[in-house]
């Protein structure tokens, strides 16, 4: 039986999404990868926006007369029940005192451990901010400075990790080395394009095979203006990370346990459900937001014109981590400007969602934005000129004014960016 496409577009698009954000939940993706209690003591360690919700759900998997014990740390507004686990809670994306707090206290959970004992490490997209111990030399206000200045300057998230991991006592392997002899097993929600695990959450359980060397080269790349410390830090070989094959490294295994490809897939799977054609671009898809919204503009418009390279009704799809290289001063995450820009330059009728599936659409309230194809006439009609929007980096004020943001809460989740195009049979 062939299904009756939707008749209510953004009720389509809010699916797609809930259902993206359902199938890399923690309830979904942590059970299957636990591993067998050890002999002894299972210590729980981990970062990330959706570090309490894994915590829970290990708990609630965990058998009752196996000893458990540790914390987590994630973003303030993101924590979950928890009874043998500690949750700690911490600022992002700018990190604070008290994720210093937390990842000094993190040392302590896993100190003097056996071979036999198991340390559990959880992390997934935000734990590179919320573990925020300074490496020898430097204060938390040098982080916080470089962290600010490469969120503004549109580096990714790889480059970023990479020099963050360098400037960390924690990041980018170094837990790891305290938690040896014990057997370490690392469970990651991704939110890295590509899935590279090391820099999920900057990889404080995993070798890291990115170098100082690279980490300055990138502060000289966009420019940033890093304080004396930072650069007599990484000018230093005592910055180094472990590196893949140190032998002071433990017994490690690691499982990429959620991806941008599997919310793709399941968000896809719905389209047909609801007999839409879906078109998945990609689940890494990087670079500055409005170009990507370009490029997506083009590919809807050869759909609606020409029929390729889907049939309508098609829904476009893409994951990924787009980039803002901020040059106003307005309110609006990467989401918000993909909209902005794609909606200045959409000439077909469409329907359009972007949201980030943790529920925080950069360092603002809301996952993220929709719009219709009258979105044109509206903003005129309140005199919204959606130039001088995107020339201030004010995708949210634009998108507020329309009543068209999208607010979810924090979904305990997160594999990045979440994009959606519907283009209907006609317009």
């Amino acid at each position: 039986m062939t299904a009756t496409p939707p008749t209510d577009p953004q009720a389509f698009l809010r699916g797609l999404f809930d259902t993206a954000v359902a199938a890399v939940s923690p309830a979904v993706c942590v059970p299957q990868h636990l591993p067998a209690p050890p002999k002894e003591r299972t210590v729980i360690v981990g970062a990330g926006k959706a570090a309490a919700a894994m915590a829970a759900v290990v708990e609630a998997h965990w058998p009752a007369d196996k000893p458990l014990s540790g914390m987590v740390v994630t973003r303030y507004g993101h924590g979950a029940a928890t009874q043998r686990i500690r949750v700690v809670e911490a600022a992002h994306p700018v990190p604070d005192a008290a994720g210093a707090q937390a990842a000094a206290q993190m040392f302590d959970q896993v100190r003097g451990l056996s071979a036999d004992d198991l340390v559990l490490c959880l992390i997934s997209g935000g734990g590179s901010a919320l573990l925020a111990l300074p490496a020898p030399g430097l204060t938390l206000a040098d982080k916080q400075a470089v962290n600010r200045a490469l969120l503004k300057s549109g580096a990714n998230i790889h480059e970023m990790n990479c020099v963050r991991k360098h400037l960390s006592a924690i990041k980018g392997g170094r837990l790891a080395l305290a938690c040896a002899p014990a057997r370490v097993v690392t469970l990651g929600i991704s939110d890295i394009p590509g899935d590279d695990p090391s820099v999920i959450a900057s990889g404080p359980t995993l070798a890291d095979p990115t170098t100082r060397a690279q980490a300055l080269a990138i502060l000289d790349k966009y420019r940033i203006e890093a304080p004396a410390a930072v650069r007599a830090r990484l000018e230093s070989p005592d910055c180094e990370t472990p590196k893949p094959g140190d032998p002071r490294l433990p017994e490690s295994e690691i499982h990429v346990i959620a991806t941008a490809q599997q919310a793709l897939q399941a968000a896809a799977s719905y389209a047909r459900e609801h007999g839409v054609t879906p078109l998945v671009l990609g689940d890494s898809i990087e670079g500055e937001s409005r170009d990507i919204a370009y490029m997506h503009a083009a590919i809807a418009r050869q759909i609606a014109q020409h029929g390729e390279p889907a049939p309508r009704p098609c829904v476009i799809l893409s994951g990924g981590e787009t980039t803002v290289t901020v040059r106003g001063n307005g309110r609006g995450g990467r989401n918000a400007e993909f909209l902005l820009a794609l909606a200045s330059v959409l000439d077909v009728p469409a329907w359009a969602l972007a949201c980030d599936t943790d529920g925080i659409d950069g360092t603002e309230d809301n996952a993220g934005a929709w719009f219709g194809p009258d979105i044109k006439e509206r903003a005129t009609e309140r005199r919204l000129a959606s130039a001088d929007f995107l020339a201030n980096n004010d995708g949210y004020s634009f998108f507020a004014a329309l009543d068209q943001l999208i607010v979810t809460g924090p979904t305990r989740t997160n594999v990045n960016d979440f994009r959606a195009i519907f283009l209907p049979v006609s317009g």
